[in-house]
């Protein structure tokens, strides 16, 4: 069960490992483009050319997507980056449901880890499959495997990264699973609970009143999708890429902005300058500080 690319690999991993995946369910076909054209999901692409039976059910709880599934008589079910699933489906198989999530549970519970792992500052991260219960992401663990968060990492390399370590994890956990031999390992308590909750446009917002520290870890945990974006003489950017400014062009308040109109764009947080290095305006395709400003006066 999964839609995006993420899930893509673990469904590769499984089959070439000789897996035997009776079926995929993944999300309907949804518009997309300018023509609005019915899209398939990644995952669709993937399970057609490897001929497999594909589910597509808009409402889980459908009697005849409820029917169809349990003719399959699956033992187990693997779920990548899929929606939450209902008991009635997730408690169908006979050995259960397990879940891979993009980060070290119990941290990072929610819909964008990744994300949130980085915008927070984290050093590392990794990935966690686990059995899936009622409340969200907080099942027995089965494994876990660790992955580093470098300075320059940005949400799409750890994505890539995550992506190939964890269907490394899925087919390790089916594998044992497959053998009987594998754990069930409460979460931990923890004092400080680290939430990854979905963001939204309110929430990927630049606060200039942050520090050149948090404002970067901010742009890159959100770069390249969904992005943070800011207002700048009253239009919208998307911002990609900034880095520490090498110069003061003068004293500022939080959210100032200066550029020489050739090559420097700068934009002043708490404690300093910042360079917008890549960005997007309003009706415009994403490009450099400087190409930007070569046809663009602020």
């Amino acid at each position: 069960m999964g839609t995006p690319d993420f899930a893509v690999t673990s469904l590769q991993r499984l089959l070439g490992a000789g897996c035997q995946v009776v079926a995929v369910v993944t999300a309907p076909d949804r518009p997309s483009g300018r023509g609005l054209q019915l899209t398939p999901s990644p995952v669709k692409k993937a399970a057609e050319a490897a001929n497999l039976p594909i589910l597509q059910p808009e409402k889980l709880r459908d009697p005849a997507f409820l029917e169809q599934l349990a003719s399959y008589q699956a033992d187990l079910q693997v779920v990548v980056a899929f929606r939450m699933l209902p008991e009635v489906v997730w408690a169908m198989p006979t050995i259960g449901t397990f879940n891979l999530h993009g980060s070290l549970l119990p941290y990072y519970r929610g819909a964008a880890p990744i994300n949130w792992a980085i915008i927070n500052g984290e050093t590392e991260t990794g990935v966690t499959t686990f059995f899936i219960e009622k409340e969200i992401d907080t099942g027995q663990m089965i494994f876990q495997d660790t992955e580093p968060i470098y300075p320059d990492d940005s949400a799409g390399t750890l994505h890539d990264r995550l992506m190939e370590r964890g269907a490394n994890l899925v087919l390790k956990t089916v594998r044992a699973i497959e053998a009987g031999e594998y754990p069930r390992t409460p979460q931990p308590a923890v004092a400080e609970q680290k939430p990854a909750p979905k963001l939204s446009r309110e929430t990927t917002e630049i606060n200039w009143n942050q520090s050149v520290l948090q404002v970067r870890n901010f742009v890159r945990g959100l770069s390249p999708y969904p992005s943070a974006w800011t207002q700048i003489n009253g239009k919208q950017f998307k911002i990609y890429e900034v880095s520490l400014a090498n110069e003061s062009p003068f004293a500022a308040e939080p959210g100032q902005a200066y550029t020489d109109t050739k090559k420097t764009f700068l934009v002043r947080a708490a404690d300093g300058w910042l360079q917008i290095d890549t960005l997007q305006a309003e009706g415009k395709r994403r490009m450099s500080a400087e190409e930007f400003l070569r046809g663009n006066k602020l």
